[in-house]
């Protein structure tokens, strides 16, 4: 083991500790009692009677069921940080595990991510109000705002049509980030992802249209009718504060057409406003750092510095494969979630940070279970960063996923196989003991134990690569059906970084999956997080144990009698409370 993994195991072993230790002790708070019976829940006729209130309301009594089957009524979070795999589905993560022990030279098998060692989880129930299998805009809205939408919105509910910039006014859903920005809180939002897609955008943003995130990219009616992209409301955050911490990629969209890039000469801005949001965020924040560097970020003195923005990349940043290739150096994960929470913690009014693996998602959607796994181990020692640099007494840490893959973990291979590579064991379960080597299909030939139901590792020819395995990038434009039935893989070197797995159906891009996703959850009010819930009520869970984003929501008249947020809270009402501060 290394001695950053003992670390990390020796700060997960303690957090632990320390937590059953804070929950022991938590006082009971008698005016705040959490029973199922004290929230009512119209009945409705599904799904046609689902409204954005509905949902707040329902995603409110769940999370009061499971906090009061874990008796944790009266614990406090102070800070939260919600850490999410995009696209990080259970095969994704018992593969990772896999991974991450046979690098390690362990047992992977048995292995365990940090999160993986968590006190607490559940199951997420992923699908949208339109779609069975959902979309990252759509299920991150539901986790931050406590309310399921539509594939595609941002920070809108469900009512307004997609695209429909004048309809979706006045139907804003308040965020986490916002309430905590609202109650005096830090903020924060860590990707490797461009900062302003799907899932970071939904701590901050509001639009009926995902692709929205430059103002290049919004239609001429959305511009007249006043939206505004996902990269100015960042900057433009209402809250005097705006955002304490924003780290990702996406650097172009904050710059002006034609301006160069200062790492590649041949990327430009894409603003057609002319804004220079970059030189805005400086004079919005005079006392803040900009960096856009691994180099510039270890430069600083986080303990001094008040705000901080990071754009690493013209676009999405680097896959941890590629990263140390890197010429101008970027920062990991882990190093990203520790700046974040060096800088957060300096407020004692505590703070809420999201950390996205945002590449998991994308490999997986490329087909590549190389990059997925390696972006999986990454966020996980990010969660380890995060255990090693909070106080589990008074940090509330829920890593979870917003939907899943079609990755397979399937067939019978051996203790110990290659996760990457073939199957060596039992072709059947049935198969006597002994004996067994290269497990084969019912044609004579190997496959591997991780695959795709669907997605460009289809081994047809393509307008792009001949028939039979597929390498790393593979983006197809046509389809010819493999007409040689499946390659002889004996020689293939499956567990190379850039070996596709094969992929049943022919798509240019694997789906993703519609079944339940985990939630892992430590530190005050993580006990509730057990069973199976809605996704929205993840939200619900985190404001209920945090008290000022609850008192916040009582601010906003969200509140029962018994001081639990119940009725959706308005965007307008928001805006007044930030402006007052």
């Amino acid at each position: 083991m290394t001695h950053s993994s003992k670390l990390a195991q020796r700060a997960l072993t303690l957090s632990l500790s320390a937590l059953i230790t804070a929950c022991a002790s938590q006082p009971i708070a008698p005016a705040q009692q959490h029973t199922a019976a004290a929230i009512e829940v119209p009945p409705i006729k599904r799904p046609e009677g689902e409204t954005p209130q509905w949902w707040f309301r329902n995603g409110a009594a769940q999370a009061a069921n499971v906090s009061a089957q874990a008796s944790i009524q009266g614990q406090r979070a102070k800070n939260v940080i919600v850490f999410l795999g995009d696209g990080m589905s259970i095969p994704t993560i018992a593969a990772a595990h896999v991974r991450a022990g046979q690098r390690k030279g362990v047992d992977g098998e048995s292995y365990k991510l940090s999160f993986e060692q968590f006190p607490f989880s559940a199951f997420s129930r992923t699908y949208e109000t339109d779609q069975q299998t959902p979309d990252s805009a759509g299920t991150m809205t539901a986790i931050m705002t406590g309310v399921k939408t539509r594939a595609g919105y941002i920070g809108i509910s469900q009512v307004p049509r997609r695209q429909d910039c004048a309809a979706s006014k006045g139907q804003e859903l308040v965020t986490t980030l916002e309430l905590a920005a609202a109650a005096g809180m830090s903020t924060g939002a860590v990707t490797t992802t461009r900062i302003t897609h799907a899932t970071p955008a939904a701590t901050y943003g509001h639009l009926p249209e995902r692709n929205w995130e430059v103002d290049a990219e919004l239609s001429a009616q959305a511009k007249a009718q006043g939206c505004k992209d996902f990269a100015a409301q960042l900057v433009d955050f209402p809250a005097i504060d705006g955002l304490t911490v924003a780290m990702g990629g996406g650097r172009t969209e904050f710059m002006p057409a034609g301006e160069t890039d200062p790492e590649y000469a041949n990327k430009v801005g894409q603003r057609l406003d002319g804004r220079d949001l970059i030189a805005e965020w400086k004079a919005r924040h005079p006392g803040g750092a900009y960096v856009w560097n691994e180099q510039q970020l270890k430069a600083l003195d986080l303990s001094k510095t008040p705000r901080l923005l990071g754009l690493f990349e013209p676009s999405h940043m680097n896959y941890e494969h590629e990263r140390p290739q890197d010429k101008a150096g970027e920062p990991s994960l882990a190093e990203m979630t520790t700046a974040a929470i060096d800088v957060l913690k300096q407020n004692p009014n505590g703070f809420f940070l999201m950390v996205e693996g945002g590449r998991i998602d994308h490999a997986l959607h490329a087909g590549n279970a190389y990059r997925a796994l390696d972006e999986t181990i990454s966020m996980a020692d990010a969660v380890a960063a995060a255990l090693a640099h909070t106080d589990p007494k008074d940090t509330l840490i829920v890593v979870t996923a917003d939907h899943a893959h079609t990755m397979t973990f399937a067939g019978y291979p051996k203790r110990g196989n290659d996760i990457l590579g073939l199957v060596q064991g039992h072709t059947d379960s049935y198969d006597e003991e002994g004996g067994a080597g290269l497990a084969r299909d019912a044609t004579g030939k190997p496959y591997t134990t991780l695959g795709f139901a669907n997605g460009p590792g289809y081994t047809g020819a393509t307008d792009k690569q001949p028939e039979g395995p597929k390498r790393y990038p593979h983006n197809p434009n046509e389809y010819a059906p493999a007409k040689k039935g499946r390659p002889d893989l004996t020689k293939v070197d499956t567990a190379a970084p850039d070996y596709m797995q094969e992929s049943i159906v022919p798509l240019k891009g694997e789906t993703h999956g519609g079944e339940d996703v985990a939630i892992f959850a430590n530190g005050p009010g993580a006990a509730a997080f057990h069973g199976e819930i809605e996704q929205n009520a993840i939200f619900h869970v985190i404001v209920q144990n945090a008290p000022r984003l609850r008192e916040e929501l009582c601010k906003l008249g969200s509140c029962n009698a018994e001081g639990v947020p119940v009725e959706r809270p308005t965007y307008e009402a928001w805006l007044k409370q930030v402006s007052a501060r």
